[in-house]
């Protein structure tokens, strides 16, 4: 068989990073982890390719080679994932689709041959056998939650991975919390399932054979579901396989909770954690408690978020506004917890109701559902009918961002964190990218940019102030810029 594995297009979001990349020269932030693992599933003698069109075209030649097309993509990438189908069916090969968005909306794809949904450890076996045999299902799902330690290292020799700014890796499934909004639970249940420290060093050494040096994402929804295992075996693992690396710093996401143990924090960082993305959510008790967003709850989240940027992480932050107990009062409340808290990456949405949640399910009961999700966090749409005046709701939400990401607000916040924030010591490993980014940096935002004299003044300001921190403060000045020209393209 030759299987043609297609990853279909992002738009243009907040996470896509589309505008910063080309200051490093790279396409695409990270390539298909789920692709990529479920090639390494295959039987050892079929023929595998990879297309993400992300970082290439899907030619003519390709679909003629493939004996199937396999097909992965989340809502986002929803209007690119029919253009892949079409495309395919087009040229008379079949499609195989699976990945969240064929879970939850595999009935809006008739043209799809056969669907390998929930997780493929478990129902692409069946599929596989079935298709050995010539009798293939048109569905396969499971309701049980696969076995991580059954999951093999990704096949990462399909990527080119000179077009990406970093890999990833995934150490766990499943989220203990119950946040009403969120539809991870929905697809991967409450239990944190794990994978072990042998199979994460084993990604990581393919991953460095294979030359990378750059960013490594940990993809778990809560990477601290399971904090006694990361304390015993997995960050020690980590601490030891880095001692003699280069590159290699960490990424993932948890939940605030993280910031009330010292001891977790700081063997993170020695292990190469640099960033963290948390939802916060809001600052309002009512809709966190709306939310059942617990966790939060209680806690003065400020000062949690100080507490990891001091420890030496980035925070990342999540908010949301459209909240059934949000008042007009909101908008300007979320504005100033974003500039006291210093959070430079702020991804702020309004209120959406994906498949599958306990939100969805109620906004359904009480006929409040107006459209499908459409998987964009930062596009200025909401697919239920909001209790606050829609057209009131969306001018507030348009003025946070026009706030938060305006050239003043947005390098005033990028001070705050740098004078907070305490990095580990460390050989600084710097690519060829980076410098090509500082040049492009200079030029495009510090001659050309509407910032200019925003840009100079932190430029300067870091390079005196906290040189150590210097490449970071460019860093975040190029997210600046992508991060307005994605809220010009959505609620401008």
């Amino acid at each position: 068989m030759n299987i043609l594995l297609v990853y279909p297009e992002f738009p243009d979001t907040f996470w896509s990073f589309k505008h910063a990349l080309r200051f490093v020269g790279k396409k695409a932030s990270s390539p298909p982890l789920g692709l990529v693992t479920v090639a390494a599933m295959l039987p050892k003698g079929w023929q595998t390719r990879l297309v993400d069109l992300n970082v290439k075209s899907l030619h003519k030649r390709d679909l003629e080679w493939a004996d199937y097309v396999f097909v992965s993509a989340m809502t986002v990438q929803r209007q690119s994932a029919y253009d892949v189908i079409a495309r395919s069916k087009a040229a008379g090969v079949k499609v195989v689709a699976g990945g969240p968005l064929f879970t939850q909306e595999y009935e809006k794809f008739p043209d799809v041959d056969h669907f390998v949904l929930n997780e493929a450890e478990l129902t692409l076996p069946a599929f596989l056998k079935d298709l050995e045999e010539g009798c293939p299902q048109h569905v396969y799902c499971s309701s049980e939650y696969a076995d991580l330690r059954q999951t093999p290292v990704p096949l990462w020799e399909l990527v080119d991975m000179k077009a990406y700014d970093s890999l990833s890796i995934q150490f766990t499934r499943g989220c203990p919390f119950n946040c009403d909004f969120c539809n991870v639970t929905a697809l991967l249940g409450h239990r944190v399932r794990t994978k072990s420290a042998e199979q994460l060093i084993a990604e990581l050494d393919k991953m460095y054979a294979l030359g990378w040096r750059r960013n490594v994402f940990f993809v778990d929804d809560n990477f601290i579901g399971n904090k006694r295992l990361l304390k015993e075996e997995i960050l020690p693992a980590l601490i030891a396989w880095r001692k003699d690396k280069i590159g290699f710093d960490f990424i993932t996401e948890a939940s605030i909770n993280l910031a009330d143990d010292e001891e977790l924090m700081e063997m993170m960082t020695r292990a190469g954690f640099k960033s963290v993305f948390v939802g916060i959510e809001t600052p309002d008790e009512n809709s966190l408690a709306e939310a059942h967003k617990n966790q939060n709850k209680g806690r003065n989240l400020i000062e949690s978020v100080k507490r990891l940027q001091r420890a030496g992480l980035q925070v990342m932050g999540g908010f949301i506004v459209g909240f059934d107990s949000d008042t007009p009062s909101i908008f300007q409340r979320q504005i100033e917890f974003i500039q006291k808290s210093g959070i430079v990456t702020a991804m702020v949405g309004l209120l959406q109701a994906p498949y599958g949640t306990k939100l969805y399910q109620r906004m359904q009961s009480e006929n409040r559902l107006a459209s499908d999700p459409s998987g964009d966090n930062v596009d200025g749409k909401t697919n239920i009918i909001p209790k606050m005046e829609l057209d009131l709701l969306k001018r507030g939400y348009k003025e946070i961002l026009s706030q938060i990401y305006s050239p003043r607000l947005y390098y005033q916040r990028v001070k705050t964190f740098l004078s907070e924030y305490r990095p580990v010591k460390q050989t600084v490993h710097i690519e060829i990218a980076e410098i090509m980014a500082l040049l492009r940096s200079m030029y495009h935002l510090g001659l050309k940019g509407k910032e200019r004299l925003e840009y100079w003044r932190l430029f300067f300001w870091s390079l005196f102030k906290c040189p150590e921190k210097f490449p970071l403060a460019i860093t975040f000045a190029v997210y600046g810029y992508h991060f307005r020209m994605v809220n010009e393209l959505h609620v401008q």
